[in-house]
């Protein structure tokens, strides 16, 4: 259980105390309610662009790192489909650099032309760099516009189109900034050695000025239920053919979003795994192969992803493929197999909880969810699950109507 203390700050800015008197740390975490998904489509890439933007200088600040560094600490962000995450650790007694810090980059960036031309440019180097000249790098500039039709997580949080980011101009940042960076669309958590009393504090004198903003309203359109199979090939200069499969499945919070995730679990979470130990140990047809789940809070995707070994025919891996899910949707579970895969579970969530920044984060995501309680009930729910719930859901989900496969054939 991951023990917090909540109040609020009269601009709506909601602050969870997580005390961890062992810490020799303390850890920030400010998680802003805007993703990719609150992006227009003619404009994407934006809540990652900002990412960058937040880095290049406040109203008052113009180097965010080098205070950091001085107080010994670290800090790092990352944009995802539903939300922008800020996290800074350092020493507990320090903690107050990075109220400071975060509070002058929620009232306004520097706004300054060269900034936003430094941070275009970077973000156009990583779009081109990590996405279109890696292998395989612009695998989910393919297969999101392939599983998703309607839904704005058709487009990857990179963005759309990397002409979006070239042609971004300064009245689009601003608008975008002062519609999302604001003490109502956000939620700070912070946990170490600290007292709820010096966390309110701290609150009050750096956050409680801002004024609050007018939220832009969220009114995403929802995906359809796919009714039949999709699939696209690609070919490229990539060392091995590889086949991607997408199955929708529920949001994050989602009832049966547990079931589905401890069925990616039982497919292709490691090498006692289903799809490993038939594909990659007896028929010897991948190099090797995964599944996963997105996790994201609208209906995400459960995801199988495998090199297949050279000389293997595409079709004969893609048919190996779904004899394993049909034997997964038919069959029943046996209750040794369920409590293995439940047990993995349940220490991913222990070594997760290990980690001071972990439990904050899982805070900070739940209570950006809708409700901080979030973050202690994966427990409880993968006990609920029954070997007829696991089935079910498999039988719902792992079939070929639903399913979209992008098959990257290489060159070579």
């Amino acid at each position: 259980m991951i023990a917090f203390e909540h109040f609020s700050l009269n601009n709506g800015l909601q602050v969870y105390v997580h005390p961890d008197p062992d810490s020799s740390i303390a850890a920030f975490n400010i998680c802003y309610n805007v993703g990719s998904r609150d992006e227009s489509e003619d404009k994407t890439g934006f809540a990652h662009l900002f990412e960058h933007l937040m880095f290049g200088g406040s109203k008052n600040i113009p180097s965010f790192d080098t205070p950091i560094q001085k107080a010994g600490g670290e800090n790092n962000a990352f944009t995802s489909p539903d939300i922008t995450n800020y996290y800074i650790t350092l020493p507990k007694d320090n903690i107050e650099t990075a109220f400071w810090l975060e509070s002058d980059r929620m009232l306004s960036l520097s706004f300054d032309p060269k900034v936003l031309e430094v941070q275009r440019s970077v973000v156009i180097e990583e779009f081109k760099q990590r996405y279109l000249n890696q292998p395989y790098g612009d695998v989910w500039l393919k297969l999101r516009p392939l599983a998703y039709t309607t839904h704005p997580y058709k487009w990857a949080t990179i963005g759309k189109d990397i002409s979006h980011i070239e042609n971004a101009t300064m009245d689009d940042v601003k608008d975008f900034f002062f519609h999302h960076y604001l003490p109502n669309n956000a939620t700070l958590v912070v946990g170490g050695n600290v007292t709820l009393e010096q966390v309110k504090a701290l609150s009050e004198k750096w956050f409680g000025d801002i004024p609050a903003g007018k939220v832009k309203e969220r009114n995403f359109p929802k995906e359809p239920i796919q009714t039949e199979k999709r699939v696209l090939e690609t070919t490229a200069d990539v060392p091995l053919d590889a086949i991607y499969k997408t199955f929708h499945i529920p949001g994050r919070y989602e009832e049966n979003y547990t079931e589905a995730d401890l069925v990616s679990d039982i497919l292709g979470r490691s090498k006692s795994s289903r799809l490993h130990q038939k594909l990659v140990k007896e028929q010897k047809l991948f190099n090797n192969i995964s599944a996963y789940v997105t996790g994201s809070l609208d209906p995400g995707l459960l995801v199988i992803s495998g090199n297949l070994n050279k000389g293997v025919n595409m079709d004969e891996a893609d048919t190996a493929i779904t004899k394993v899910l049909a034997e997964v949707a038919k069959e029943r579970l046996s209750e040794e197999e369920l409590e293995k895969v439940k047990n993995q579970a349940y220490s991913t969530i222990a070594f997760g909880e290990v980690d001071l920044l972990n439990r904050v984060m899982n805070l900070a995501f739940a209570a950006n969810a809708g409700d901080v309680n979030y973050a202690n009930l994966d427990v409880e729910k993968i006990k609920a699950v029954s070997s007829e719930s696991l089935h079910r859901v498999a039988q719902k989900i792992l079939n070929e109507a639903n399913s979209s496969t992008l098959k990257y054939f290489s060159k070579n």
